[in-house]
């Protein structure tokens, strides 16, 4: 889903808000299941919002474009699934809108960082004139920030987060606590991009581990109201905590062969020696991808030897 807006206007009167005006609230999205599309536009009616829902598959059909290219906007939050596997590389090389750039593109069978560039070319960019300077938030798998990190051998998926540290687009990442969302019990994270970041962050990241930060609930765990204003405050501050929050530089993530997960930089206790086990799991399932890769490789050589053996 994306999300337009204008940015607010004060009036001068109050540094509580008073007096501030707000232009209004304007949200687009796009939604490839019926009944959603369907709840999604009675909720904006029902909370009284301006915009537009369109149907479609968003990857493969996005509706919201400008010519030749995406629509862009000043905001942008989305949640979208996790390691899907249905878009192959056809899908990314027929795409006729811009949208993966040479160096990144293709990130293997996982399309997490598919999504990533997606939404980056919906974001606005002064620099070329289409809007304001656009930042996101995206809900992403705790894979996506380190598979592929501290292998040897090439991976798509970390070559496309390499793009992403280089081009200095990543704002930040916070870890989140795990068994938040109802259709898994894994942690995940969120990313912050941001196309046009201050002077004083270039080069740099923020990491927050919120691991630790939630309140058990029956059947899944929440973040309690004081923890989202410990999170938010903390992260808008680029406030650093000890076992909390860090701002960590690009020549830190490149030392660390480009895994951005905030769990790798930040211990949040004497427990926290060790990786979560989320995301060695991951790790094993992408070496498990690229050892089936290797053997059908080295079975297809083995195949044209023996075709020219005498």
């Amino acid at each position: 889903m994306k999300a337009a807006r204008k940015l607010p206007s004060t009036s001068g009167r109050g540094a509580g808000g008073e007096g501030r005006r707000y232009a209004p609230l304007k949200l687009y999205g796009q939604e490839s299941t019926a009944t959603t599309w369907a709840m999604a536009n009675m909720n904006m009616i029902i909370h009284d919002m301006e915009g537009e829902i369109e149907i479609g598959d968003t990857f493969r059909h996005p509706k919201f474009r400008k010519s030749n290219r995406l629509q862009t906007f000043d905001r942008a939050v989305a949640n979208p699934m996790w390691n899907q596997t249905e878009f192959t590389e056809k899908d990314y090389d027929a795409d006729e809108l811009d949208r993966f750039p040479k160096g990144a593109g293709f990130p293997g069978n996982k399309a997490d960082w598919g999504w990533v560039q997606h939404i980056l070319a919906s974001l606005g960019d002064p620099s070329t004139g289409s809007g304001q300077a656009g930042r996101a938030a995206i809900v992403l798998d705790t894979g996506a920030a380190s598979r592929g990190s501290g292998n040897a051998n090439t991976n798509k998926e970390k070559d496309v987060r390499r793009w992403f540290v280089e081009q200095d687009l990543i704002e930040g990442v916070i870890y989140l606590p795990e068994n938040l969302f109802y259709n898994t019990t894994a942690p995940g994270i969120i990313l912050f991009l941001n196309k046009t970041k201050p002077k004083e962050c270039k080069g740099q990241l923020f990491l927050l581990n919120a691991a630790n930060e939630f309140a058990k609930g029956d059947p899944k765990n929440y973040l309690p109201k004081e923890a989202i204003t410990r999170i938010a405050d903390t992260f808008k501050a680029w406030r650093e905590v000890g076992k909390y929050s860090r701002i960590v530089t690009r020549d830190e993530i490149m030392k660390n062969d480009f895994n951005i997960s905030p769990s790798r930089y930040i211990h949040t206790g004497a427990g926290e020696e060790y990786r979560p086990l989320a995301e060695i799991i991951e790790d094993l399932d992408a070496l498990e991808d690229e050892a089936r890769a290797t053997d059908k490789a080295l079975r297809a050589v083995l195949v044209k030897i023996g075709e020219s053996s005498p």
